[in-house]
């Protein structure tokens, strides 16, 4: 979430990046009318506090009926008002979360899609002297991918991988876990049955909670209703929750290997064949804490592209690199890319990975700190992006190294 303070001196700015992330900019006004309501009352509960406990010292000494009348009537008043400053203060909270992180000053403006820039293309896309054929055929083909059972058994968009291809996925994922850890990434293996909160502290909540498997409530406490993580961030990013670090600490690099579930509800009639759009696929994701420094955060977000750039050259994947625009980055991040692969099959490009800096928008929701030089504590600053997509790497492999007679020829390093 953004600073109560950083919304109170940039209104217009908010409500700038309300509008152009699609977003109803009313709510910055809802929000800071709440909290003009809120410091109100909380500048009357503690006035009425304050009287109440320097009544409390004379009555030690004296009981009068004077001063007894009188902190009756202060408990009755502040009886009254609590409950109307605990209603605001939810409401305050709620409309916190509804606020949109500010992009930063070199993110296109669009509207939707169109609005991308692409920033570089790399490789080579493949010229077949033959009709190509998509990764459904090829899959089917060499008995790598049973769709009509996976629909039997978990309904739309479900699926068996099988053979040769169950073997590759492992492989890809082992060999992705490889170069991070290398590279001074600590791997881990997070929980992907998460809590509420820690949807809240990426952000992906409230907006995206209908996207999100619901799979148990706590009647006691919402905040302990149990969903199916969409990917490893999630988790990753609640890693430090509550924490304060030390600057030594930073920058703190994580590498994430596990599920990922998706309601995909938003998207029903698009992608419909194949798996290239499921509910169910693996994945390795970075994500990185470092200072509180733009120039930092920026510097971190090309490595990052560049790492999972490594990947794809390694594969010998061709991919472009788009500079997402305001109306299609999603509303937590500040600057975002995307890289698509060629994929022959379809004809068109396929997004396998998104890289986005976060700023201190999900660490303000987790509370996650760190102790300067000179001792100041600030908010760290998050990043993520995809290392690597199961799905769509083997999509992409297929397609581009697949021979006239259907079978697949993958490039020696994954021989």
């Amino acid at each position: 979430m953004l600073d109560i303070q950083y919304i109170r001196d940039n209104k217009a700015l908010v409500e700038k990046a309300c509008v152009e992330k699609n977003l109803n900019p009313s709510v910055v006004l809802t929000l800071l009318n709440c909290d003009d309501r809120r410091r109100e009352l909380i500048g009357k509960v503690e006035n009425l506090r304050a009287k109440r406990n320097l009544l409390n010292e004379k009555l030690k000494n004296e009981r009068t009926d004077a001063l007894i009348t009188e902190s009756r009537q202060l408990k009755s008043e502040l009886e009254k008002v609590e409950p109307d400053l605990k209603i605001e203060t939810t409401a305050f909270q709620e409309l916190m979360l509804q606020i949109p992180n500010v992009p930063l000053e070199e993110v296109p403006v669009g509207k939707d899609s169109s609005g991308n820039i692409v920033v570089r293309e790399w490789g080579t896309k493949p010229n077949f002297g033959f009709e190509p054929k998509d990764h459904i055929y090829l899959a089917k083909k060499n008995g790598w991918l049973d769709l009509e059972r996976g629909s039997k058994v978990a309904g739309f968009r479900g699926y068996y991988l099988t053979g040769d291809a169950a073997l590759l996925q492992v492989k890809l994922m082992q060999y992705a876990l490889n170069k991070f850890v290398e590279k001074g990434y600590l791997p881990v293996i997070p929980p992907v049955v998460d809590q509420r909160q820690a949807f809240i502290n990426t952000g992906h909540f409230p907006w995206g909670e209908k996207e999100t498997y619901k799979i148990a409530d706590d009647d006691s406490d919402p905040q302990k209703d149990y969903f199916l993580a969409g990917t490893a961030e999630i988790p990753l990013v609640s890693y430090h929750a509550g924490e304060t670090l030390s600057i030594k600490d930073l920058p703190i690099k994580m590498v994430g290997f596990s599920p990922c579930f998706r309601r995909e509800i938003g998207n029903y009639g698009k992608d419909t064949r194949g798996f290239y759009r499921v509910h169910e696929f693996w994945k390795i994701e970075q994500v990185v804490l470092c200072q509180a420094n733009l120039d930092e955060s920026r510097s971190w977000h090309e490595q990052m592209l560049n790492y999972t750039e490594e990947l794809l050259q390694d594969f010998g994947i061709p991919y472009r690199v788009l500079l997402m625009c305001t109306g299609d980055m999603g509303e937590p991040q500040a600057k975002k890319y995307d890289i698509e692969a060629w994929m022959p099959g379809r004809g068109d490009w396929g997004e396998v990975a998104s890289d986005s800096i976060m700023t201190d928008f999900q660490s303000r929701r987790a509370n996650i700190r760190y102790r300067d030089a000179e001792g100041t504590i600030k908010y760290v600053h998050m990043l993520n992006n995809t290392a690597l997509a199961s799905t769509r790497t083997l999509i992409a492999l297929w397609e581009n190294y697949q021979q006239e007679d259907g079978t697949v020829k993958l490039p020696d390093v994954l021989k």
